[in-house]
């Protein structure tokens, strides 16, 4: 377990990394949707996603349930921050 725990503690600093990178993305199409008129739930786009996700996750050996409910918070929390700055 002493050679694991590091391991498993990099991974999650790389994860928390890529949702900030993931993040910066959110803010980005927060400009985007304000200059095209978009709503910040795209219901086409979110299906899209979670899709993509479970179809990753079943390739990769992850379980699809586990990734889809990890990935609908994520969603709602991007499309929360998206709605502080783009009127529905």
């Amino acid at each position: 377990m002493a050679e694991l725990r590091p391991q498993i503690d990099a991974l999650d600093a790389e994860l928390i990394a890529f949702l900030a990178e993931r993040a910066g993305y959110i803010d980005r199409a927060i400009t985007l949707k304000q200059k095209e008129n978009l709503p910040a739930r795209i219901t086409n786009r979110v299906d899209e996603v979670i899709t993509n996700v479970r179809n990753e996750a079943t390739a990769k050996g992850f379980d699809p349930d586990l990734a889809e409910t990890l990935w609908r918070q994520l969603i709602e929390w991007s499309i929360a921050r998206e709605a502080q700055h783009i009127p529905e």
